[in-house]
């Protein structure tokens, strides 16, 4: 079985890339306006997540307007935005299971098997948070590839990669991580009992000729 450091370890990075994931889901530096061809020089930044847009003037002001319809956005904003609070769910839900099967916790009892048992659900279910955040990364990241490459999309339009997604892809990472620490507290199996070679009773009775 897995020792207790491993788990407090997988708990720790599971924690941090939870933090990371909610961060990065919050963060509206998703894409930011690309300085290309014309648009080298320009007085106001654009910056587009998952729930609002701003602005960012070169004298210090802020402007962010959160998104009015969830109807008007496109696919990949929409799949990735439920990707990530499906994520962002599941990290919570593995965290509080694996929370109940470490070592250092006595929530389910004194059973070493069971809690172990626990602890690599735990990991199992931050593992599949982790791999939502993955695809949900991924999904946006191709679409700003794609728009910026894009003969069609005007200049001052292109967007390249954010903050906001490099902290995320660093959120998954410790989940993926904290997972597999988590996920190796799978109990093994006992080995059967190993006896020792009958003889036989002796014999009481002596055979005389």
């Amino acid at each position: 079985m897995a020792n207790k450091g491993m788990q407090l370890l997988g708990f720790t990075l599971s924690l941090l890339g939870l933090i990371g994931l909610i961060i990065g889901t919050i963060m509206p530096q998703w894409k930011m306006s690309a300085y290309v061809g014309d648009n080298i020089i320009t007085a106001i930044a654009m910056y587009s997540g998952l729930w609002m847009s701003c602005a960012f003037q070169s004298t210090g002001q802020i402007q962010c307007k959160v998104y009015d319809s969830i109807l008007q956005l496109d696919s990949a904003l929409q799949a990735t935005r439920a990707l990530m609070i499906v994520s962002i769910i599941l990290t919570v839900m593995g965290l509080g299971v694996a929370c109940m099967g470490m070592k250092c916790t006595n929530c389910a009892g004194d059973d070493k098997t069971k809690r172990a048992r626990i602890a690599m659900t735990g990991g199992i279910i931050i593992l599949i948070g982790a791999l939502s955040s993955i695809v949900a990364c991924g999904w946006f990241t191709n679409q700003i590839v794609k728009d910026f490459y894009n003969p069609f999309t005007p200049v001052n339009t292109k967007y390249e990669f954010g903050s906001a997604i490099f902290i995320t892809w660093a959120g998954a990472f410790l989940d993926i991580m904290g997972g597999i620490m988590l996920a190796a507290s799978c109990p093994k199996g006992k080995p059967a009992p190993r006896y020792p070679k009958s003889s036989g009773p002796p014999s009481s009775s002596k055979e005389y000729v």
